[in-house]
């Protein structure tokens, strides 16, 4: 048996917001014990207070999570400034949490110590792991590569980095009773867990295929032997550079011919360079993109459609929706839309949370490797059924 549970507030008042989160909760468990769960809160709520009340109703759970740039459930669909909690019950799935700090230091360290600690506590070989790491002190592709040395390349990883609502001053991650930064949590599943998941943009390619020839981390200073910004201005001119440069990501492509998203923020007119918000490998190929609204909102059903033909059994038991905080700053208004357009392909009473992120972490396509993403929506089902 599987049970999850979800319980969501937009109540601004810490106290008053977890007491109902968790009578939501505890009413749906009906007597079961959650062994684990997820914790996605706004930056202005007071998170100690709020961890020391699940660690009270729930004592030892394996909780982790962070903050936010807009949350999402199946109770208040999409919202700012609220709390979402989701609880995993039931002993036919055994879960499992690890940390690791201090990330800035040695991003592949933090990330390999989490899931050591999440190992230990288990003879059981992990499917899935979830991880909602630090996102503005450290390097979060070098975080992806210190879990997949850890995990294996064959298990995938899902997960988003923290955000604080686009102030950009310091983001947090909760690790049972613990308000941390700096750090990167995880969740180990394992036993008879079934789960698919999907990834989709809603961005598409509008330049010629070119390589990178010179970079450096998220510094791209050519591509094709010119200047990245003379290359962009080349697609966009001048003026359209000026003004919209921000929304035409980079699509990168793996060696499989599929594509992951690479969103710029800030040029340098001296050496020509662009900045992207994170690292772009050295020869890759990519490709300048460009969207409209309504891709990027059919996007959310296209990852949804995927994690349904990719789950292996009849009957999810819950979804996990990550969202990039660079969609939900272009659609606006319409961000609700993307839940609305989610929840239409499955069952009304699936517990579902999730919330909008500084990237998200996935796998391009079932089987394939884990890659971290920009201005992409992912969704993971799980159950075991």
């Amino acid at each position: 048996m599987f049970r999850v549970v979800v319980g969501h507030s937009d109540d601004p008042d810490s106290q008053s917001a977890i007491a109902e989160i968790l009578t939501e909760c505890i009413s749906s468990l009906a007597g079961l014990t959650p062994q684990a769960g997820l914790l996605f809160a706004a930056i202005d709520f007071d998170h100690a207070l709020i961890l020391q009340h699940i660690q009270n109703a729930f004592p030892g759970i394996e909780l982790i999570g962070g903050t936010t740039n807009g949350e999402i459930s199946s109770i208040l669909e999409f919202q700012q400034d609220s709390l979402v909690l989701m609880l995993f019950a039931g002993n036919d799935v055994e879960i499992h949490s690890g940390i690791g700090r201090e990330a800035s230091k040695n991003p592949a360290l933090a990330a390999q110590q989490a899931i050591a600690q999440a190992k230990a506590k288990s003879a059981s070989l992990p499917q899935l792991c979830l991880t909602f790491p630090e996102s503005l002190t450290s390097n979060e592709v070098l975080i992806l590569e210190g879990l997949k040395q850890s995990l294996g390349e064959d298990i995938p990883i899902i997960g988003g980095i923290t955000a604080d609502d686009y102030t950009f001053e310091k983001t947090y991650q909760f690790f049972q009773g613990e308000v941390l930064s700096d750090s990167v949590p995880v969740l180990l599943f394992s036993g008879k867990l079934l789960f698919g998941h999907g990834v989709a943009s809603g961005w598409t390619p509008v330049s010629q295929r070119s390589r990178v020839t010179k970079v450096n981390g998220n510094v791209v200073y050519e591509i094709d032997g010119q200047r990245a910004l003379d290359f962009y201005q080349h697609y966009l001119g001048e003026e359209g550079f000026a003004v919209n440069y921000a929304i035409h990501a980079l699509a990168v492509f793996d060696s499989q011919n599929h594509f992951y998203m690479r969103a710029p923020k800030g040029y340098d007119q001296q050496s020509g360079s662009m900045t992207f918000f994170s690292a772009i490998p050295e020869q890759a190929i990519v490709q300048i993109t460009d969207a409209t609204r309504e891709n990027i909102l059919s996007a959310s059903e296209t990852s949804l459609k995927n994690a349904i033909a990719h789950y292996p059994g009849v009957e999810p038991t819950a979804a996990l929706l990550i969202s990039c905080g660079a969609r939900r700053r272009i659609l606006g208004t319409l961000t609700i839309k993307e839940y609305q357009l989610v929840k239409t392909h499955l069952p009304e009473a699936l517990p579902c949370c999730g919330f909008y992120a500084y990237g998200e972490i996935a796998p391009l396509v079932g089987g394939g490797q884990t890659q971290f993403h920009n201005k992409t929506f992912v969704t993971l089902l799980m159950g075991t059924k």
